[in-house]
């Protein structure tokens, strides 16, 4: 079954957000460019999307030391995406929504895990989650202010 939001029960969900000084079609580059996410998410050493940004598409990527492998399952371009899959154990499944405000974006993001490796620790996981989405929002806000800078030379 595919699913169509993140698992609310499952022992660990993180939710954060942030509004960035960009407009949602800058944003939306960056999220979607996922080969170019090791050039401004350091967390990220390598990604590889195999065809567009679209439902069905799979993309791999490595991040703490995990080669993962997600399924994109949802895209509302510009406004929202969810994609997710299992990997070592964990199923994770992770949706971002963009919604322009006054003075930019604002950016959401939703991860859930479940699986027995976030069973058998879910404090640690929940932090090293919560830890993740907040970092990866910071380097999402960092590439746009410097995308900006860049095009206005």
């Amino acid at each position: 079954m595919i699913p169509n939001d993140i698992d609310t029960q499952a022992p660990v969900v993180s939710r954060h957000g942030v509004v960035i000084e960009a407009p949602v079609e800058v944003l939306w580059r960056l999220h979607t460019d996922v080969d170019a996410w090791p050039t401004w998410q350091p967390d990220i050493t390598a990604a590889r999307l195999d065809g567009p940004f679209a439902p069905g598409s799979t993309f791999s990527w490595h991040t703490s030391g995990l080669d993962i492998e997600s399924t994109v399952y949802e895209v509302e371009p510009e406004r929202r995406t969810l994609w997710g899959g299992p990997a070592h154990g964990i199923v994770g499944i992770h949706k971002w929504t963009f919604t322009p405000v006054e003075g930019g974006t604002r950016v959401e993001t939703a991860e859930s895990w479940s699986g027995e490796p976030i069973e058998a620790d879910a404090g640690a996981m929940q932090a090293a989650l919560d830890g993740s989405l907040v970092a990866w929002l910071g380097h999402l806000q960092t590439a746009a202010v410097r995308d900006i800078s860049d095009a206005r030379g």
